[in-house]
């Protein structure tokens, strides 16, 4: 059994009386201990998919159609109640901003042990030891002594450092990460992947890992999905998604990666812009950027077909696939 599956998902904006999408029949499952990655440019899709699948869309977003299923529980169908029961202890969530998360005006310790005292009936005295262990487990020097601080006496690594810990307190199923490393430099970026892959390795734990950035994923995640304006384009395993990719949009990607310029050289780019929820355009959403695109691109909505071990929603995928089974009809 699938620990997670996302099934035909649909969300939508209510925004001057019309109808948005933001995600269009959005289906993938994960499996226990399994790491995936999302990836796409701003605008794609990706955050509003991670807080869906925790049931955490904001007014005026919400859960058009589709299943989030935990196991064999619908998340969609939950009451408050039932979400409270499913946040932090089943799926745990580390956004793009630790100062966002944490409050602070609070020390860090305090938030740590109402986490934990929240979900729980264990006394201050036991959560505070669990809460000093979790910030020893993320590599936190003298954790008694952090325990005592606030958010901003820390340096941004270590406050990302402290949001892993407090995930980590109610051992989840799962964790969500939204970029976790955006704010970070260089070399903290790395240590902050390294963890989180220790993490998962060494608790069991399945990895969301949402970026713009497939050079990260490439470090991280297993499985990749590769998304633009609200849609699965290409999904696979990572390494043959990066060594061969197969959608137009997801090689723009990669060409992009600084490493694949030349010194001096200026950085290649995709060019054009994602459409926005209110222009997205007819057909393949991906054709005013593609430089491949035809007059069926502009008009129809291409499905998934299977190109080796990934599935890619391109018709130009398709073409190529079937003149190659033509090729080898003819040679039978």
């Amino acid at each position: 059994m699938n620990l997670l599956s996302v099934e035909h998902l649909n969300v939508n904006f209510h925004f001057k009386k019309r109808e948005l999408a933001a995600l269009i029949d959005v289906s993938f499952t994960l499996k226990r201990g399994e790491r995936i990655a999302i990836v796409g440019e701003s605008g794609a899709g990706k955050s509003i998919l991670g807080f869906s699948i925790v049931n955490l869309i904001s007014k005026p977003g919400y859960i058009h159609s589709g299943a989030i299923k935990l196991e064999n529980k619908d998340i969609t169908s939950m009451n408050l109640r039932q979400l409270q029961e499913i946040r932090g202890k089943r799926i745990a969530m580390i956004f793009q901003d630790p100062m966002m998360t944490l409050n602070p005006v609070i020390t860090i310790g305090d938030q740590l042990v109402e986490t934990i005292r929240s979900h729980t009936k264990i006394n201050y005295k036991d959560a505070r030891n669990i809460a000093i262990e979790k910030l020893r487990n993320v590599q936190i020097a003298s954790p008694e002594r952090r325990f005592d601080q606030y958010p901003h006496e820390l340096s941004g690594g270590m406050r990302q450092r402290v949001i892993i810990a407090s995930v980590l307190l109610l051992n989840p199923d799962i964790i969500i990460a939204d970029e976790p490393t955006t704010a970070l430099d260089v070399t903290i970026q790395a240590e902050i992947l390294q963890l989180l892959l220790a993490i998962c390795r060494d608790n069991g734990v399945a990895l969301v890992l949402i970026s713009h950035d497939l050079g990260v994923v490439s470090k991280v995640a297993e499985r990749t999905l590769v998304m633009y304006a609200g849609q699965i384009v290409e999904e696979g395993p990572t390494l043959e998604i990066i060594n061969d990719p197969q959608h137009p949009y997801t090689q723009g990607l990669l060409n992009a990666l600084p490493q694949m310029a030349l010194p001096g050289q200026r950085l290649n780019q995709i060019k054009g812009s994602m459409p926005s929820l209110a222009e997205r355009p007819n057909g393949c959403a991906f054709h005013p950027r593609c430089p491949y695109a035809t007059d069926k691109c502009r008009s129809e909505q291409p499905e998934f077909i299977y190109s080796g071990v990934s599935s890619v929603a391109c018709f130009m995928v398709e073409d190529m696939l079937d003149e190659f089974n033509q090729h080898d009809e003819g040679l039978v």
